[in-house]
């Protein structure tokens, strides 16, 4: 495998599959049965993952909660869907811990480095939940300062779309996609490849990213195979 370490950025909305709203059993499985694939080919595997499947603040304008308060609601949201994760992958055989940035101890890990690299060296799956610990900061940029961290050697940006685009190709059917491209090329453009914040903690870092469309069963394994899958930010 090309790469040793990595790390993946899950959304909530990713874990609702077909629904509206929550977890979908289907989806859930899925992605774990495919994470399980790239465990056996001797990755180390951190997962950061979102809450928007329950929560997102932004609906936080139309109900009079404070943005603030709507994304301290966000990163609990995170931690339901990391417990759920890491009980998945444990019904399978695969230890995994929930690691989180607020302090929680009757229910998860609270986040450490040292503690999670040796989670990772012994082979188990950790779930980083509740984003930084602090509002007005995305999932986006938890998952560029965890694999900063734990020393991920790419930073995968699990989506619904096939990579990076120089245009929305929902909308533009001639959009064309990138299969790779700098970061100073993705500022220039203005792509949304990740929120500010993150995607210059990458740059600074020179952590790789990669775009892919997670919901095409195979992808993530074939993109660590070599396979030209989804687009590489470097």
């Amino acid at each position: 495998m090309k790469y040793k370490r990595i790390l993946i950025k899950l959304s909530g909305e990713a874990l609702m599959g077909n629904h509206d709203f929550g977890i979908s059993s289907e989806a859930l499985n899925n992605y774990v049965e495919e994470i399980i694939e790239i465990r056996k080919k001797g990755i180390q595997l951190g997962i950061v993952v979102g809450g928007g499947n329950f929560y997102r603040g932004v609906q936080a304008k139309k109900t009079g909660i404070t943005k603030v308060s709507a994304d301290k609601m966000g990163m609990l949201a995170t931690i339901m869907n990391a417990i759920a994760i890491r009980d998945v992958f444990e019904a399978k055989g695969i230890e995994a811990r929930v690691q989180t940035a607020i302090v929680m101890p009757q229910f998860v890990e609270i986040f450490n480095k040292e503690s999670a690299v040796r989670h990772l060296s012994k082979e188990r799956i950790i779930i980083f939940a509740a984003g930084t610990g602090n509002p007005l900061f995305t999932t986006d940029s938890a998952a560029a300062i965890r694999a900063i961290e734990i020393e991920a050697n790419i930073l995968i940006k699990a989506t619904n779309v096939d990579g990076v685009y120089d245009k929305d190709p929902n909308k533009n059917p001639n959009a064309k996609k990138f299969d790779s491209i700098s970061y100073n090329e993705c500022i220039e453009r203005q792509l949304e490849v990740m929120d500010l914040n993150a995607f210059v903690l990458c740059k600074e870092n020179h952590l790789q990213i990669a775009v892919i469309n997670l919901r095409k069963k195979g992808n993530l394994l074939k993109f660590l195979s070599g396979d030209k899958i989804g687009t590489i930010v470097q």
